[in-house]
């Protein structure tokens, strides 16, 4: 099951940019519907109760991200997972937009 998650209340600045997702060998991995590499970027998301920080992944390729840029995840969804006794969300999204800085008077 994927969740769409509200992302219109939120701020976004990326902690880390996208980087090869990779497996225990070593080999980055694919979409299973499209068989697109695997990127995973992480993300800081602000809102009025603090701020937390996710790991997105992006199929495809991915946009060049500087740490501390503004960004938009477009259609952001959660993905609970559960397996061997762990258990966890990923997030997925389909593009990031990067935001124009703000200009200073």
């Amino acid at each position: 099951m994927e969740l769409l998650i509200d992302t219109s209340r939120k701020s976004f600045t990326v902690g880390r940019p996208f980087e090869p997702k990779v497996d225990d060998n070593g080999v980055q991995r694919l979409d299973r519907k499209t068989r697109a590499p695997l990127w995973a970027a992480q993300l800081v998301v602000m809102d009025e109760r603090g701020a937390d920080t996710i790991v997105v992944t992006i199929a495809g390729d991915p946009p060049a991200l500087q740490q501390g840029q503004p960004v938009t995840p477009v259609q952001l969804v959660a993905i609970p997972w559960n397996r061997n006794g762990r258990e966890g969300i990923a997030y997925r999204v389909t593009e990031v937009r990067t935001l124009s800085a703000a200009k200073s008077a």
